[in-house]
């Protein structure tokens, strides 16, 4: 009788916390947008994968706010790139190599940003990387590759600086995913894998850090298609409409300042969702177009 009563009283409690989201939400409809932004600026910001596209994107937009920007990144050139458009645009910057590969570098560039900048109070993790290619043809080195760089690396950079943050009890972490988190694609499936990981990741943290009383804030950015990543698109620019990395990081930065949790880009795949097995059917290609295996930097999604 006891673990039925328990169970009825589970279920209550998450009709409860649901009907109170939904609330929520009907609420800040009505609030202008202006309105429900929290102020950014003077905040240390650090963003991953910050030596070109969306990562540099993000790190112009988060100094147009007023943050104060730290770069990581494994390409010493594209940290100098982007740290003088920083500066051209009068922001501050500081730039790191950091393999995020590495969880040992991680921590010693956490404690080297920690004593030479500050607190970071406000973390996108953006380094990505995929394989094009049929999964079981796939190299055993590449597959760890994408899972180190995609998910596991976030579970360093946050571990890294989310003890400040409760300290504080002041934060913000964002986590960029992919449509591929929420939608699978043939010829990618290690990457879904990943994408799919980080979605699950930023939802359970948020849940967590809730759970225990702390006043950290988590967001995980789902886009579709993105231009000047690196990738081809050609073989879906036919289906799904595609993204410049501005667009992405000024909706990104949006939803950061608006505390929202999930956010996918464009607004409309959320009614795509509804419909993901029809999609199984758009996909159909000659295997033999998609090799030989190829692996770059950044995403076509993310």
């Amino acid at each position: 009788m006891n673990i039925n009563m328990c169970i009825i009283q589970s279920m209550l409690q998450l009709i409860m916390f649901g009907i109170i989201e939904i609330i929520k939400s009907i609420v800040k409809l009505f609030i202008p947008l202006k309105n429900q932004m929290k102020n950014i600026s003077g905040e240390i910001a650090l963003v991953t994968g910050a030596a070109g596209g969306l990562g540099r994107a993000l790190a112009l937009n988060l100094v147009n706010h007023g943050a104060i920007v730290v770069i990581w990144d494994i390409n010493q050139k594209g940290i100098d790139e982007t740290m003088k458009l920083i500066k051209a645009a009068g922001g501050t910057c500081y730039g790191y190599i950091c393999d995020v590969r590495n969880r040992e570098d991680i921590y010693k560039k956490a404690k080297l940003v920690q004593a030479e900048v500050g607190q970071v109070n406000i973390l996108i993790n953006n380094a990505g990387v995929i394989n094009i290619g049929i999964f079981w043809k796939t190299p055993d080195n590449l597959l760890s590759h994408v899972m180190e760089v995609n998910i596991l690396s976030q579970f360093w950079t946050v571990k890294a600086f989310l003890p400040e943050m409760i300290e504080s009890n002041k934060g913000h972490i964002v986590n960029i995913a992919s449509i591929a988190g929420l939608i699978g694609f043939p010829t990618v499936v290690d990457y879904c894998t990943s994408k799919y990981a980080a979605i699950g990741f930023s939802e359970a943290l948020q849940m967590e850090l809730d759970f225990h009383g702390h006043d950290i804030k988590t967001t995980v950015v789902c886009p579709i298609f993105i231009h000047n990543t690196g990738i081809s698109t050609t073989k879906y620019s036919g289906i799904f409409s595609t993204l410049s990395p501005q667009e992405v990081a000024e909706r990104t930065i949006t939803s950061l300042r608006c505390n929202t949790e999930l956010v996918l880009l464009p607004s409309y795949m959320q009614f795509v969702l509804f419909f993901k097995r029809v999609l199984r059917s758009v996909f159909k290609h000659d295997p033999t177009e998609f090799e030989p295996i190829e692996s770059r930097k950044t995403s076509i999604i993310n």
